[in-house]
């Protein structure tokens, strides 16, 4: 499976449904400018599909970070806690915010793709 991504300009790749990987987007980082700050969720907590489950903050502005699915956190990036411009330097890869395991994997089928997703953020 690929990565897909939100509306709220998140991604997540569920290759692994028991720990699919979210983070915020090439878009977002860009509109972002330097981050500085992320709060990440707490492990064990449970989320639904476009709640608030962290915030980063950057030079410019800050931004809630949206579940793209329902899920529960099953781990938290502490090296990005440690160094928020992983975000910005590689943000579909070591910039990754947390891992869920979902709870409803039919909700991914509404998620965009890539070419999808890329179209939206030109409009």
């Amino acid at each position: 499976m690929s990565v897909q991504f939100s509306k709220d300009h998140e991604w997540i790749n569920a290759a692994d449904q028991a720990a699919a990987v979210v983070g915020i987007t090439v878009h977002a980082q860009d509109a972002l400018g330097d981050v500085v700050f992320v709060e990440l969720p707490e492990v064990g907590k449970t989320f639904a599909q476009g709640e608030v489950a962290g915030v980063v903050e950057s030079v410019k502005a800050a931004a809630d970070i949206y579940m793209p699915v329902n899920g529960e956190i099953v781990e938290v990036n502490e090296a990005l806690r440690d160094d928020p411009s992983l975000a910005n330097s590689d943000p579909l890869g070591a910039g990754w915010f947390f891992k869920i395991k979902l709870s409803d994997p039919e909700q991914l089928s509404a998620l965009l793709d890539e070419a999808t997703y890329t179209a939206f953020t030109q409009e």
